[in-house]
């Protein structure tokens, strides 16, 4: 096969030409020319949220988690008392990592196969008069479940609670307003829907809340406002940024706008996502989770009940095949996982259902219907 393996992931994502081909030129850190692509990606990205009136934008070096740890540590108090809203994985990493910066954290649990409840957050917060902050992702990726955003951000704003929003795998497909949604912080990443390159987080402040954050972190590196006003001062980043990563981003958003913008990635993106959910039943194939909840980000299947389905024999297959699938992230069933992100489209969706069925008749496997 010629064409690069299809990543059917939820981050690192296939990637267009034109997105490889802006990495071949290297790039001087503090030369005026790369300042001004950063510049660029700074306001590009604040338009996707329309936040150029509300907040800021602030790059920082390293995977989406470096960004989602520096946010906490730089809008949380050391005192403060952040409450995660978990019904997932990356939500239990969340809970980690606050208190592993020694933030005061309490989760608050709710099914894999559900939604967080806006309810019972005005209930805790009610309850509970200690708690500064709430954490949310918004789409966890775990299951694939879509979280309710404006909701919980309303009750955090009726109660007067920050909220920290991770959206890594939402940011640029599913709609975030930021002149509707109130939020202190969210957070995202260039590899995601994006359909950049890996490397760039960024996160997005209130302006009202930003002077507070002075002198917040124990981090020097992931001091974000440290960050926000070095940058502001010499348009230059702190230390080593990932040019290359950067002048991909900033490609890749140029292809993102030009597509239409968040609305058409979603339109795209919810193609993928039907595209896939039909071929998949064909198999007997069920989807994890109830439709009403599913992002159409990343979908969670019931692995086949047959004895002889094993994920690594699969994923071996459907990769022979081109075709990059992602092991499951539950505890209580066994799944596996089918990214709709990325430069891709209806047509090489079919060709992974065509592909997983082909790694079923490798298998010696009737259907995909799950043993439940």
């Amino acid at each position: 096969m010629d064409r690069d393996k299809i990543l059917l992931t939820p981050g690192p994502l296939t990637t267009t030409l034109r997105t490889k081909l802006a990495m071949l030129r290297d790039w001087g850190s503090w030369d005026s020319d790369f300042n001004d692509v950063t510049a660029r990606v700074r306001r590009s990205l604040l338009r996707i949220i329309h936040g150029e009136d509300t907040h800021v934008v602030v790059p920082l070096q390293g995977s989406g988690t470096f960004s989602v740890e520096a946010a906490v540590a730089t809008l949380v108090p050391r005192d403060g008392h952040v409450l995660v809203l978990d019904n997932g994985a990356y939500c239990k990493r969340a809970a980690k990592l606050t208190t592993l910066m020694g933030r005061t954290c309490t989760v608050m649990g709710f099914d894999e196969a559900s939604q967080v409840s806006p309810a019972a957050l005005a209930d805790k917060l009610a309850a509970d008069k200690t708690i500064t902050h709430v954490v949310l992702i918004h789409c966890e990726t775990g299951a694939g479940v879509w979280n309710p955003l404006q909701e919980v951000a309303d009750v955090c704003a009726q109660h007067g609670k920050g909220l920290i929003v991770d959206a890594m795998s939402s940011f640029a497909a599913l709609p975030i307003d930021a002149r509707e949604t109130r939020f202190d912080a969210l957070i995202a990443a260039s590899g995601k829907c994006l359909e950049g390159v890996p490397g760039m987080g960024f996160v997005f402040i209130r302006k009202a809340v930003l002077d507070a954050c002075a002198g917040r972190s124990q981090s020097l590196a992931m001091d974000l406002h440290d960050q926000y006003v070095y940058m502001e001062k010499t348009g230059q980043w702190r230390f080593t940024p990932p040019t290359h990563v950067v002048v991909a981003l900033a490609e890749a958003i140029a292809q993102f706008e030009a597509e239409g913008g968040q609305p058409a990635r979603l339109a795209r993106y919810t193609q993928n996502y039907q595209t896939l959910i039909h071929g998949m039943s064909r198999l007997g194939f069920i989807p994890f989770l109830d439709p009403a909840i599913q992002a159409p980000i990343i979908v969670t299947f019931n692995a086949p009940g047959d004895a002889r389905y094993d994920f690594k024999t699969f994923y071996a297959s459907a990769r022979q095949r081109g075709f990059i699938l992602y092991p499951g992230k539950l505890t209580q069933v066994e799944t596996f996982r089918v990214g709709c992100i990325g430069a891709i489209g209806p047509n090489e969706m079919e060709q992974a259902v065509a592909a997983v069925a082909l790694a079923l008749e490798d298998m010696g496997i009737a259907s995909g219907e799950p043993a439940i």
